[in-house]
């Protein structure tokens, strides 16, 4: 008769081996050390364990240092995210330093990076304002906006460039927040990428839609001409952007690629507060299947980018 629950195995015939013999994962030298509370940034740094993401975040920064020096693409994509949070100064001063390169945003990115420059505060409260149809229409950045993007269209630049240089233009107070105008002056491509009806300057009657259309695609094409200094060495880091960049991304390497660039074995990294399936499949994954590294990164951007740009910075001696 069969004993209820079946038959236990018997463990006496369980074969083990030395644990010397053993690969292990982990050991002390990947230990985390404690930091001295008044320690310089290099040393909080090394005092970092050795380990999972803390062990990737030092790898990309280093990728990125090496990339810039050798004159590789350094592309930062970008959510309007990070700017609300007070995040651009940080950008701005890797901008200078020349460690990035290259700036591709989308549509809100370039709202929020307008108003904070030309009226020292943006980001309203959404949900007030729909009650009574107010959301989005404060006269002046549509206005503003609209006309800019619409004569520089029309002038044969791209959004990215017409916004920055039109800041740049009107001395407006809180330009030094502005990283399209940064771009602008320091030389640098700078792309935003439209998906009409998503912005709120996409309300005004001062719309233009063929010139959002026209300067949009004009941006994409300038962006995908940027992307084959990516190859062997270069970094894309996307940085809060769930849809528009990373679709964008990927059509604009597709097109570099089907002109004759390689376009391979670059590092990608992607930062958000969720892991979703666009920056995971469109700028990690698939770009780098046959040769390169990518990197992904979870967490508030108001704390990881200060850590990105802190391991940055250590290695700029």
């Amino acid at each position: 008769m069969t004993r209820p629950g079946g038959r236990p195995i018997d463990l006496s015939e369980v074969k083990t081996y030395s644990i010397r013999q053993r690969q292990s994962k982990f050991d002390p030298s990947q230990m985390a050390r404690v930091p001295d509370a008044f320690g310089t940034l290099d040393h909080f740094f090394a005092c970092l364990p050795r380990t999972f993401k803390a062990r990737d975040l030092l790898d990309l920064a280093e990728h990125i240092v090496v990339g810039a020096a050798n004159n590789k693409r350094v592309l930062w994509m970008m959510g309007a995210h990070l700017i609300k949070c007070g995040l651009s100064p940080l950008v701005i001063k890797l901008m200078e330093q020349g460690i990035i390169n290259c700036v591709a945003m989308n549509g809100a990115s370039s709202i929020h990076d307008f108003e904070l420059a030309c009226f020292g505060h943006t980001s309203e409260d959404v949900e007030q304002g729909l009650e009574n149809g107010s959301f989005g229409m404060a006269r002046e950045t549509g206005e503003w906006m609209n006309d800019l993007i619409t004569d520089g269209v029309k002038r044969g630049f791209g959004i990215g460039h017409t916004l920055g240089r039109g800041i740049l233009d009107r001395r407006v107070p809180y330009e030094e927040y502005s990283i399209l105008a940064a771009a602008v002056r320091l030389r640098m491509p700078v792309t935003v990428h439209v998906s009409i009806g998503c912005d709120i300057i996409h309300q005004h009657p001062t719309t233009d839609g063929a010139a959002l259309g026209k300067g949009s695609l004009r941006d994409f094409q300038i962006l995908a001409g940027q992307l084959p200094d990516l190859d062997s060495g270069g970094v894309v880091i996307n940085f809060g952007s769930a849809v528009v960049m990373p679709e964008v991304f990927l059509k604009a390497l597709n097109v570099a690629r089907n002109v004759g660039n390689p376009t391979r074995n670059f590092v990608a990294a992607n930062f958000d507060m969720i892991q979703q399936y666009r920056p995971n499949v469109n700028v990690l994954a698939r770009p780098t299947k046959n040769g390169g590294k990518a990197y992904s990164f979870t967490g508030h951007h108001e704390l990881m980018l200060p850590l990105l740009f802190g391991a940055i910075q250590r290695l700029l001696r």
